[in-house]
């Protein structure tokens, strides 16, 4: 019994498995990035601040790399615009018609260069999606659009700092 699980100790550990989320494939020379406030050509005005404080707010707790106010300092740039957003009712309270529940979909294009302008990362097309509920009481309707863009830019800033570092 006791050589069995030391066996097994032992081909669990040459197994080859590891922490998800350890690896990071930008340049060795990269310390800075810049994170200037993203475009947005949608009706949300407030989304991309969202968007710009969350991903320094990501980059500066989960890695290493110093974010700066200004591009010409840093040793690379991410930059971004909000090109899409979209919100539309998902469910409807079967009794008053009235929507019970939404859905916030965006679309974000992204774009990491570094200082001697090559390319590091650039994804055209970054979609996200959150959900969020409407009170079907008008007397106790409160707007949750502000809180849902605000956990939706999390949540975005969470996946673009996984997908930079695994170069997904």
């Amino acid at each position: 019994m006791k050589h069995a699980l030391i066996l097994t100790v032992l081909a669990l550990a040459g197994c080859g498995y590891h922490v998800g989320g350890q690896t990071n494939l930008l340049p060795k020379e990269v310390h800075t990035i810049a994170i200037p406030q993203f475009g947005n050509v949608t009706v949300q005005y407030k989304l991309a601040g969202y968007m710009s404080e969350a991903l320094t707010r990501e980059l500066v707790s989960r890695t290493q790399y110093t974010v700066i106010a200004d591009p010409k300092q840093a040793d690379a740039t991410l930059t971004g615009s909000v090109v899409n957003y979209f919100a539309s009712q998902t469910v409807s309270d079967p009794i008053s018609g009235r929507g019970a529940g939404g859905q916030v979909t965006v679309q974000i294009q992204l774009r990491l260069v570094g200082r001697d302008g090559k390319v590091l990362y650039t994804r055209p097309n970054f979609s996200f999606q959150d959900r969020f509920e409407i009170s079907v009481i008008p007397g106790q309707y409160i707007d949750e659009s502000q809180a849902t863009l605000q956990r939706l830019s999390r949540d975005v800033a969470r996946s673009i700092v996984t997908s930079i570092l695994e170069n997904f």
